[in-house]
């Protein structure tokens, strides 16, 4: 099995390729600089590295690295910092989506490509009833407002969930929302819900990134998990706390 990896080098994206890796997976990686990355993975016999911005990428180089691919994994996120948060490009999460979306069905696969999103609790699926207080939308909405990146997160789930579809025949898609992300040494119990059991504003949860990492690739990997979170936006909780 052969996966491609964006957002590879970031907190997230490079636990979910050594979850990958560890399985025995080939993994393809777009990233800028393999700096942040564990000399282990990159020096990996099964890891290939393109050196470049994802959004940098001619369309024709894109269907390049899909093809061949059973599944593309984003972990895409916009750093923390002024520049990262209001500056360009204001829709990466979304505009990797679509574009990778489209490399995907532009490179004609025999079989229906996997695309595994990492997006948030704070964006909600708009295909359940998933009810949020009064509160909590206001503060959304501020976010909206005053937050570029969060949305990106839920126009790059939109993508999905509206443009793609649960029945695309191409293209299979499932959008995990990790509540509050920390950081922790090794995979832990967590728990996966079809919506948000508490308050992403107000009464957030933890989620450790290498459990998110596991998930994701779990998904990648067994087809059954597949089968049943395909076209959903699965929440997942450290299991302690959720």
């Amino acid at each position: 099995m052969t996966t491609l990896v964006v957002g590879a080098s970031g907190a997230t994206g490079r636990l979910l390729v050594e979850q990958l890796l560890q399985r025995g997976h080939a993994v393809r990686i777009i990233v800028r600089s393999t700096a942040g990355l564990p000399e282990a993975v990159v020096n990996h016999a099964k890891l290939s590295v393109i050196q470049a911005s994802v959004l940098d990428l001619g369309d024709a180089e894109l269907v390049q690295h899909v093809s061949g691919c059973d599944a593309v994994a984003s972990c895409l996120g916009h750093n923390l910092s002024f520049a990262g948060v209001f500056g360009p490009p204001h829709r990466l999460v979304t505009d990797a989506t679509r574009r990778l979306c489209q490399a995907i069905k532009a490179s004609r696969p025999e079989r229906p490509v996997k695309y595994v999103l990492m997006n948030t609790t704070g964006n909600r699926n708009r295909d359940l009833d998933e009810p949020i207080s009064l509160g909590q939308k206001i503060v959304i909405l501020l976010l909206r407002l005053l937050l570029p990146p969060h949305v990106d997160n839920e126009q790059a789930a939109e993508y999905l969930r509206t443009v793609i579809g649960p029945d695309d025949g191409v293209v299979e898609w499932v959008a995990v929302r990790p509540d509050d992300l920390i950081d922790q040494g090794e995979v832990s119990e967590y728990s996966v819900h079809p919506s948000p059991i508490r308050s992403a504003i107000f009464d957030s949860g933890k989620t450790s990134r290498i459990n998110v990492g596991h998930f994701m690739a779990e998904l990648i990997a067994d087809g059954d998990l597949w089968g049943e979170w395909r076209g959903r936006m699965p929440v997942i909780y450290n299991q302690e706390l959720g």
